[in-house]
């Protein structure tokens, strides 16, 4: 079959007086004929080059989605009288939301049977289900096209009836006031940016809608959101590094908005409540790794805040959870998490304890002040998902449930789980590298090896369990987790030296810590392979740029590889808001960065290593426009023979398919690519 080649259409984009010729701007007419036929041809020729393992997806889709018990549900909460459950229907791709009046033995009563909503839809997902506080009313949101754009509707769970009212083009969240008959919600301007909070009052036309707040500057967004104690809603809007939270009593829809602490550059914080004060989560003083204060709900300004945990040099705080007697810290140390209890009682404190060398532990739901019970959730790269709870007091450890691997092959026992430092290029950094194989898997030159990297938005990727990754460490893949720069990994620090004008860190981390994994013998070049999407496309992108010869194949999924272009246009969803992590080119110095490290840019007439890359035809994160266009650039300036296969999904958005398993095929695909690109080498 003949290599797609897209026609070029030659653009002059000029900043700062530097002249960039884009031979494919034109594939953002998102509209134009040219555009889909070209998507579709991409898509029929990866579909051609991987017919030789359609029958292995197949097998590798059964075998992934085997794994799952289709029947299943979540572990039930109890909310104000009712037990709340989320199951799975055998044979069904979408959740059915239901509850319980006071005991699990009493009959049940479907919410919400997403199945039925999603019949005939090529892309369906439900963003929030919320129940009022009386129980009688019911909103949630859907959004069937894939752009991350919700209709709230409500439903009188007495009547089943579905209500009139409709609200279009909202972030999907719908916060109840507690005369149940307003809701607060939040919409969003052309770019996507959730920029404005309403309230809407039952019954009315949603044009009526009363405009609570306006966020004019660009840079920020907003969210809503009640306390844990119900008695207060908030309004958060923030940026990536200042925040400003204002807040009405629950039950005073027309009470003046209070803000706790006007925003200042640099000053972030969070807010919860208890009792008569608020508990706040700050970098305030330049405590980089965050403290905890409280202040008086009368009196929330900086000047009343009282410290509670102090900045610790050395330990990440990520969150905490308040009890009556208790306060639980979510901390970060070395790059592990960890869970301290702090009896306030008896002044005592302590850590839930955990064996795995690497793993994710984390507070989960806990909607009660006045119990000794903590629900904490823990998995690792070989123990599946667990719910557990602790009972503070008396320092013993239940499990409430715990994620099933169906098919009789899956034991823990048979998976190796390690954690290494490779030395960075700086002579003084160390890069942690989390990695899972088969007990039976040797450490060799001959072993392949996927390397996975986000690194961007100081997010994390620990270490946890995934039922689809058993498919490669079966056959004997190794999967290791770069903990580059860019995330919060080791603190703050880490994700600012991953940032801005210091970028280019994140890709280094991830070079070095590849070179490392073949020093080490884990692998060798011609059999290490590296994944990431979205941001983590960004990485894997540049990585083929500057160092192409370390890898035999890549997969970049959703990957955000056209930063200058982008971050100069600020319809596109998201860029304004992104200044602060990537910087704004309207400076010069920030567009002669990034532009010196995005993939798109850096394109160059040399040799690739195989790549699979993945899009959305409906992504309103990272438009479907730049992973089509880094794909035909590579088509015209690459001269290798290496595979190079775009397959865009003409149904989805940022997320991938919808449903509970479809998106199981999305990583047959990726597997298969590897699994062809290692039989290769042993046929070679």
């Amino acid at each position: 079959m003949k290599i797609p080649q897209a026609k070029k259409e030659e653009t002059i984009l000029e900043t700062h007086g530097d002249k960039r010729l884009d031979a494919y701007f034109w594939m953002r007419e998102r509209e134009n004929p040219e555009v889909t036929k070209y998507l579709e041809e991409e898509n029929a020729y990866c579909d051609f080059v991987m017919r030789d393992t359609e029958t292995f997806q197949e097998e590798l889709f059964e075998e992934m989605k085997a794994r799952y018990k289709e029947d299943d549900e979540s572990l039930p909460y109890f909310f104000n009288e009712y037990w709340y459950i989320v199951r799975f229907e055998t044979g069904k791709e979408y959740p059915i939301f239901s509850r319980k009046f006071a005991t699990l033995e009493n009959d049940e009563e479907i919410l919400l049977d997403v199945n039925t909503l999603a019949e005939g839809q090529k892309f369906f997902e439900v963003g929030s289900v919320a129940v009022s506080p009386n129980n009688r009313l019911m909103s949630y949101s859907a959004d069937n096209i894939g752009r991350r754009i919700y209709t709230l509707k409500f439903r009188n769970l007495e009547s089943g009836e579905l209500l009139q009212d409709q609200i279009p083009n909202t972030t999907g969240k719908a916060v109840w006031a507690n005369d149940n008959e307003h809701i607060f919600y939040i919409r969003k301007d052309e770019s996507l940016r959730a920029f404005q909070v309403y309230m809407h009052q039952l019954g009315t036309d949603s044009s009526q809608d009363v405009l609570v707040f306006h966020e004019e500057d660009e840079t920020f967004d907003v969210n809503v959101f009640k306390t844990k104690s119900l008695e207060y809603i908030f309004i958060a809007s923030s940026s990536t590094n200042s925040d400003e939270h204002r807040f009405i009593p629950s039950d005073n829809v027309l009470a003046p908005w209070k803000i706790i602490q006007p925003r200042t550059d640099d000053l972030e914080y969070a807010v919860e409540h208890y009792q008569n004060d608020f508990y706040i989560i700050t970098n305030a003083d330049e405590a980089t790794n965050f403290k905890i204060v409280k202040t008086p709900v009368a009196t929330p300004g900086i000047e009343y805040w009282e410290e509670l945990i102090p900045h610790r040099e050395e330990t990440l705080l990520e969150g905490f959870e308040i009890f009556n007697n208790y306060l639980v810290l979510e901390e970060r140390t070395e790059g592990l998490l960890q869970i301290k209890v702090i009896d306030n009682i008896q002044q005592t404190a302590h850590y839930l304890q955990f064996a795995d060398p690497t793993y994710t532990a984390y507070i989960g739901l806990n909607l009660e002040f006045n119990t000794d019970k903590l629900r904490y959730g823990y998995t690792s790269l070989t123990k599946p998902n667990s719910t557990l709870e602790y009972d503070m007091s008396a320092g013993t450890t239940t499990v409430l449930k715990q994620q099933e691997v169906l098919g009789g092959h899956f034991s823990p026992e048979n998976y190796i789980s390690e954690r290494i430092w490779a030395p960075s290029r700086d002579g003084k950094t160390k890069v942690c590298i989390s990695l899972v194989y088969h007990k039976e898997t040797p450490l060799s030159a001959e072993t392949p090896l996927l390397l996975y990297g986000y690194g961007s938005y100081g997010h994390t990727v620990d270490a946890s369990f995934s039922n689809a990754r058993l498919s490669l460490l079966d056959r004997g893949f190794i999967y290791a987790i770069a903990h580059i720069r860019g995330g919060e990994y080791l603190g703050r620090e880490w994700y600012e030296q991953g940032r801005m004008l210091q970028k280019k860190n994140t890709f280094f981390d991830f070079i070095d810590a590849a070179k490392h994994l073949v020093a080490e013998n884990y692998t060798s070049e011609k059999r290490l392979y590296a994944m990431g999407g979205s941001a983590g496309g960004l990485l894997v992108g540049a990585v083929a740029n500057m160092a192409p010869e370390l890898f035999n194949g890549i997969v970049a999924q959703v990957p955000f590889v056209d930063v200058v272009t982008t971050m100069l246009d600020e319809t596109i969803p998201l860029t304004t808001g992104e200044f602060d992590e990537w910087g704004n080119p309207k400076f010069r110095k920030y567009y002669n960065y990034m532009k010196s490290y995005s993939p798109y840019d850096n394109v160059e007439a040399k040799n690739y290593p195989n790549i699979l890359i993945t899009t959305g035809l409906h992504d309103s994160q990272v438009q479907y426009w730049e992973p089509a266009k880094w794909t035909a650039k590579l088509r015209e300036l690459k001269t290798d023979d290496n595979l190079l296969l775009f397959k865009t999904d003409m149904a989805s958005g940022h997320g991938g398919a919808s449903g509970r398993f479809e998106s199981l095929k999305e990583d047959a695909l990726e597997y298969a690519f590897l699994m062809k690109l290692e039989n290769k080498i042993d046929g070679e």
